[in-house]
């Protein structure tokens, strides 16, 4: 299952849900403001990488650039670009939007 969450985790519980929620294996795309929790330095960083060792975590890089923070990635996480978007969305029939 792909989990695509879009909010910053400092907005909303989106992104301590989808991780509550997601199973060993699933994967999880951050998208827009949600690309702050994949960057170091923020508060949900050690939530992150606790995660990676059972998800398989993605941010959207054109997401990433926008906001000024790809250089700073965390460890375990794959930028993809929108090809990449598209690409892990085939590769999981399962979809859950965290909004």
């Amino acid at each position: 299952m792909l989990h695509i969450v879009n909010k910053s985790p400092g907005e909303r519980a989106t992104f301590d849900s989808c991780l509550a929620h997601a199973r060993p294996g699933h994967a999880v795309l951050l998208i827009e403001d949600a690309v702050y929790a994949a960057t170091r330095g923020n508060a949900a960083e050690a939530r992150l990488r606790e995660a990676a060792g059972r998800l398989k975590l993605y941010a959207l890089a054109p997401d990433l650039e926008a906001r000024g923070v790809a250089d700073r990635l965390t460890d375990g996480v794959t930028a993809v670009d929108y090809a990449g978007f598209v690409d892990l969305v085939v590769e999981h029939p399962n979809n859950q939007s965290w909004l």
